[in-house]
C-alpha cells in the first residue's frame, strides 16, 4: 500500500510525535509511507506548555516530512490536501486527540478524498482515511468537543481507538462509526533500566546506599494537566508514613500556583522533604532514570482513556497505582499490571499505596507486565492496522 500519514513529527516533541515516528517505521517495513506534518500545530496563544519543538536534550529521532498544515491558517487546508494527493496513497492515516483539531485535519481527509475521486483515483482504488484516536472527547471538556468530533468522524472511513474506552465514547456519539480498538503500543525508545542507586541518586535522592534503597519510591510522570490528578496525590502524601518519596516529574501545563499552595501548606510541611519535585519537560535521555528509580507509578486521574504513561512503565517493568477509570480499568485492573484505588479522594490514594507495598504481589504484577509486553510491539500494532484498513 501506499500510505499518507498526516499528524505532527519531528521536531515537534512528545508523546503523539514519538508515537507517529515509531508508526512510520514500522509500517515503512512493507508499504510506502510518506510523512506529512504541521508547519504550525498550535497557535502560541493556546499551548499552555513551554515549547511545542525539541531541544538539544531530547533524543527524538528525526523524521523526513513535508511540513504544510498550519492548524490556524485554513488557507493551507487546500494545499496540503493537493500535496497529499499528489502522493497518490490508498490511506491517509490522521491522529485525532482534541477537538481543536477537527476542523484541520477533517477538511483535508474530505479535500483529499474529492482530489482523488475526480482523478479516478478515489473510488476505484479504494481511497480511505483513517483515523487513530486517543480520545473522542477531550478530558478537559468543551461546549463544541462533540459536534466536532460528529464532523471529524463523518469523514473518515474507519476509526482505531486505542482503548475500549474511547471507542464506547465514539459509539455513543457516532453509532455508525466503522472501528476496531489496538491497544497503545509500549515505548522502547528511552533507552534500558539502570542501577536503582544509580538512578534515585541522579534524580537528587541522597544518603548511603542503604537509606536510597530502603526508601518507597512513588513516581507521578507526565505533563501536568489538571484531569491528571497530582493535587490528589500530592494530599494524599501527608497521609502515608516517613518511608515514603514520591517524584514529580513533568512539565505543568497552565498555572502550577495550586500545586504550590498544597506544597506550601502547614498540612504538607511534616513531608515536604519526601517530596523530589522537577517540575520540567524531562527530555527523552532522562527518561529511564526515573523509571529504574521507582517502584510504582502512580496514576491518580480524574479521567482517562488510555495512557501513554503506562506503557512507558511497562516498558520499565515498573507496576502501576491507579484510579479506576476510563481505559485504566482494562488495561491495569483486568490486565493485573497493578493495583486500582477504590476511588478518587487522597484517602483512597494512600489506603493503596499501602495496600500496594503491603501485599507484596510485584512479582505477579510483573510475570502479567511480562506477557502484555508480548502483545504490544509495533509490529503487532501495525500488523492489526493493516488488517482494519483492508475491512474497509
Amino acid at each position: 500500500m501506499r500510505i499518507a500519514i498526516l499528524s505532527c513529527f519531528y521536531p515537534f516533541r512528545g508523546g503523539i510525535s514519538q508515537f507517529n515516528t515509531y508508526l512510520l517505521k514500522e509500517l515503512s517495513k512493507r508499504h510506502t509511507v510518506k510523512a506529512f506534518n504541521f508547519k504550525r500545530q498550535y497557535p502560541g496563544i493556546l499551548f499552555p506548555g513551554k515549547t511545542q519543538k525539541v531541544t538539544s536534550e531530547d533524543t527524538a529521532l528525526p523524521v523526513e516530512s513535508v511540513s504544510l498544515l498550519d492548524s490556524a491558517n485554513p488557507f493551507t487546508y487546500g494545499p496540503t490536501a493537493k500535496a497529499i494527493a499528489a502522493f497518490r496513497p490508498d490511506v491517509l492515516i490522521t491522529r485525532y486527540w482534541m477537538s481543536y483539531f477537527a476542523p484541520s485535519l477533517g477538511r483535508v481527509c474530505s479535500r483529499t478524498a474529492k482530489i482523488l475521486a475526480k482523478q479516478g483515483f478515489g473510488e476505484s482504488g479504494k481511497f480511505r482515511t483513517v483515523a487513530i484516536a486517543d480520545n473522542i472527547i477531550p478530558h478537559e471538556r468543551h461546549f463544541f468537543d462533540i459536534p466536532l468530533a460528529k464532523y471529524f468522524v463523518k469523514r473518515q472511513s474507519g476509526i482505531v481507538t486505542l482503548s475500549q474506552a474511547v471507542e464506547d465514547q465514539l459509539k455513543e456519539i457516532c453509532p455508525g462509526a466503522h472501528s476496531t480498538v489496538i491497544p497503545h503500543p509500549l515505548y522502547s525508545n528511552f533507552g534500558e533500566r539502570v542501577d536503582i542507586v544509580q538512578a534515585r541518586r541522579h534524580i537528587g535522592m541522597q544518603g548511603s546506599d542503604e537509606e536510597i534503597l530502603s526508601r518507597k519510591v512513588l513516581l507521578f510522570f507526565g505533563l501536568i494537566r489538571d484531569y491528571k490528578g497530582l493535587d490528589i496525590l500530592l494530599e494524599a502524601l501527608p497521609l502515608l508514613d516517613r518511608s515514603y518519596t514520591l517524584v514529580v516529574s513533568g512539565e505543568p501545563y497552565g498555572s502550577f500556583a495550586k500545586y504550590r499552595q498544597i506544597i506550601d501548606s502547614e498540612m504538607f510541611a511534616p513531608v515536604k522533604d519526601n517530596l523530589i519535585l522537577h517540575d520540567r519537560y524531562i527530555p527523552d535521555s532522562e527518561v529511564k532514570y526515573y523509571f529504574s528509580a521507582a517502584d510504582v507509578s502512580v496514576l491518580p486521574y480524574r479521567s482517562a482513556t488510555q495512557s501513554g504513561i503506562s506503557s512507558i512503565s511497562w516498558n520499565f517493568d515498573v507496576p502501576l497505582i491507579t484510579t479506576p477509570v476510563g481505559g485504566l480499568v482494562e488495561n491495569v485492573g483486568k490486565a493485573g499490571t497493578g493495583m486500582l484505588t477504590d476511588g478518587l479522594s487522597p484517602q483512597d490514594i494512600a489506603r493503596a499505596i499501602e495496600k500496594y507495598f503491603a501485599e507484596n504481589k510485584k512479582e505477579e504484577y510483573l510475570y502479567n507486565i511480562s506477557r502484555l509486553k508480548e502483545t504490544l510491539g509495533w509490529e503487532a500494532f501495525a500488523t492489526k492496522l493493516e488488517d482494519f484498513i483492508n475491512t474497509l
